[in-house]
């Protein structure tokens, strides 16, 4: 029933419970701050799988079970910088923000923008199939944002900082997602995954994070 609810086969919701257990480890004492926010991740993004689901299917595009390479792929950076930040404190906070807006971005924008019309290939510009990895769509890249706005707004009344900063993290949450849709131009040549596409996503949205401290 837990499994079937956040769409993950065991092993991956077994993923999911270490990384949650290495954010409460890590994370100090915003260790409640931190662990809602990667929730609130989990449950947006089951939100935007099942929406619309039926339609999806019937496209051949629905995924209803993830794996633990699903949850490592999206996880591993924000857990990385939930370590960081134990060490370095406030340096990594806003990296694991805007990294785990990264990757709600890319879900945004990968599962509501294959309802639209037919996306546009990043490498040549034409018209390809829905699902292809490396094009993006009008909807795709708007909704790539709002999910991006959204984390940043349930950190900002988590973690209290300047409200300007709720637009920064949409904007390099935003980027991360760029660069993943950009990866997938080689996935489409056989050159990594859907995987290492998540990896680059997350690592841009962290790299972006750690501007806010310079």
């Amino acid at each position: 029933m837990i499994t079937k609810f956040f769409l993950l086969d065991w092993k991956g919701l077994i993923c999911a419970l270490v990384l949650g257990g290495v954010v409460v480890a890590f994370s100090r004492d915003l260790w409640i701050r931190n662990l809602f926010l990667l929730v609130a991740f989990l449950l947006l993004s089951v939100f935007v799988t099942k929406y619309r689901h039926k339609e999806k299917r019937e496209k051949g595009l629905y995924e209803h079970e993830r794996g633990w390479e699903n949850v490592i792929s999206n996880g591993f950076i924000p857990g990385l910088c939930i370590v960081l930040f134990y060490f370095y404190r406030e340096k990594f906070i806003f990296s694991y923000i805007c990294s785990v807006a990264a990757v709600t971005s890319d879900k945004f924008a990968s599962e509501l923008g294959i309802l639209s019309g037919n996306p546009i290939s990043l490498k040549n510009f034409k018209r390809v199939k829905q699902g292809t990895s490396g094009a993006i769509s009008a909807v795709g890249t708007f909704m790539a944002f709002v999910g991006s706005v959204i984390i940043g707004t349930i950190a900002y009344f988590l973690y209290k900082f300047d409200p300007f900063l709720v637009f920064y993290i949409g904007f390099a949450g935003f980027v991360g997602c760029f660069f993943d849709s950009f990866a997938g131009i080689f996935e489409e040549e056989g050159i990594g995954n859907k995987s290492t596409s998540n990896l680059i996503c997350s690592a841009i949205g962290a790299i972006l994070g750690l501007v806010v401290n310079w």
